[in-house]
């Protein structure tokens, strides 16, 4: 497990109520794990699933995820990789002694890898995909942009996570000051001689630096090689690895697990109004600039007072901010160049979690990979392993079918599955819940609202002088 502050292990026995053994994180980290079909023959190709995990870029582990059942049942080769996570993966100085994305990096050595060693194990090295959630997902969308990445792959499915989320991309240096000042201030090290200087940190002495950091993610960055130009601009001209992708979100992305790594407590009961705007203006990864705030709150808010409702309303806020339009924008991105391109809402809350969390939460970040992953078919002592449904057994078949299907061909559907149409012009998408349904224009009315209402508000907001009342 790369080096991290103490999270990870926190938020197991937290969230998932887990006695799961977390090995040692440390500098030497730079592992991959290959699962393989026990029956396989010697001689087969089988399509190679490559996994990323999440964790901001901070915290999280390819130990995690066992992909035994998701192999086995699917007759595919999976792969999960480490890359360096916090400011050994992604620190960068405005001078340009440390130009960051060195997680990316490790994760296009980590392919480089499998194109060279994965037939030995069985799998097909024309016939890669790669698959992440949260970072893991960012992760993806970046190397699809990525020209360094180009040919290492030839699917991709991005689970609720995209390089167009708020706060992980870095296209200016003045994008990198606030947490180099951080980075400067905690290490003790001179500006001018900080790479040298990190170098010789030990692991425990860059301990205190990512404990000070904690979830707040060192962004990728426009460097001219890894990320030639800001994302918007490689999207906008088609400057993209050119695959098939799927790219998906979960109905309440900020339910639960979010708000406790933020330290978001106490709103079992509801939230006021004030709460909110103060969450808002101060939470990491929002991203509205300060002006923004009370044209937000007017939208999601409006003139309600019930504290519950305000909560779940501020909860979607937060979902939509993160990712939900951040997902869309990268659909349409990849849509209008020409691209196969799926979309899908994951909608299922696993029973498994029923005596956990409070139950105004819905699909949660990171619910559906438990069904991802086979949990209901994995071994006793596996993280995302546990007790389901007969029905949650059948949709977690159904999701492994899916991704599976999409490895093989590019394409999602098979027979006796719901048809999941591409998202194309009339942006069609399929609603993940124990009843698959295909339905289309998500959050149309929000996305407006994010990508032209709001803009032209604040932008008339500037040009008269005038001021907004906070609410």
């Amino acid at each position: 497990m790369c080096l991290q502050e103490d999270l990870t292990s926190r938020m197991i026995k937290g969230h998932y109520q887990s006695s799961f053994k977390l090995p040692r994180s440390s500098e030497d980290c730079l592992y991959l794990n290959v699962f393989t079909p026990a029956n396989r023959n010697p001689k087969s190709k089988l399509p190679v699933m490559t996994f990323i995990h999440g964790g901001g870029l901070v915290i999280w582990s390819a130990s995690l995820f066992d992909g035994s059942a998701l192999s086995a049942l699917e007759d595919v080769v999976v792969v999960s990789i480490q890359y360096r996570l916090g400011v050994l993966g992604f620190f960068s100085t405005t001078d340009n002694q440390l130009r960051g994305n060195y997680g990316f990096k490790d994760q296009i050595a980590a392919l480089q890898w499998i194109q060279e060693n994965i037939a030995a194990f069985g799998g097909d090295p024309s016939s890669v995909t790669i698959f992440g959630e949260s970072a893991g997902a960012i992760s993806v969308s970046a190397l699809v942009l990525s020209p360094l990445a180009k040919g290492l792959f030839h699917r991709a499915i991005a689970e609720s996570g995209a390089m167009t989320m708020p706060d992980f991309v870095a296209s200016k240096s003045e994008d990198l000051l606030y947490r180099q000042n951080i980075v400067v201030k905690v290490s003790g090290c001179d500006l001018a001689s900080i790479a040298d200087c990190l170098k010789k940190k030990s692991e425990e002495e860059l301990m205190v630096i990512a404990k000070r950091m904690g979830m707040m993610p060192l962004p990728a960055r426009v460097d001219g090689v890894f990320l030639p130009k800001p994302v918007e601009e490689m999207l906008a001209d088609k400057e993209i690895n050119k695959v098939p992708f799927i790219i998906g979100m979960n109905t309440q992305e900020f339910g639960w697990v979010l708000p406790l790594l933020f330290n978001i407590t106490g709103i079992s009961e509801g939230m006021t109004r004030e709460a909110a705007a103060l969450i808002l203006r101060n939470l990491p990864l929002m991203g509205p600039k300060p002006k923004a705030i009370p044209f937000i709150l007017d939208e999601y808010l409006g003139d309600i007072d019930d504290p519950l409702e305000i909560r779940d309303r501020f909860l979607d806020l937060c979902a939509d901010t993160m990712f939900g339009i951040p997902a869309l924008r990268l659909a349409k991105g990849h849509r209008d160049a020409g691209l196969p391109v799926y979309f899908y809402e994951y909608q299922h809350p696993p029973s498994l979690l029923a005596h956990v969390r409070p139950d105004y939460v819905k699909a949660d970040h990171g619910d559906e990979l438990f069904f991802v992953f086979g949990g209901p078919f994995l071994r006793d002592g596996v993280l995302f392993a546990g007790p389901a449904t007969d029905a949650e057994k059948a949709l977690s078949r159904n999701m492994m079918r899916y991704w599976a299907n999409f490895a093989r061909t590019g394409d999602p559907n098979s027979p006796g599955l719901t048809t999941w149409p591409p998202y194309g012009a009339e942006e069609h998408y399929l609603g993940i819940n124990l009843k698959l349904k295909a339905s289309s224009k998500l959050k149309e009315e929000k996305f407006k609202f994010w990508t032209e209402i709001l803009p032209e508000k604040v932008r008339s907001l500037a040009e008269d002088g005038s001021d907004h009342t906070e609410l």
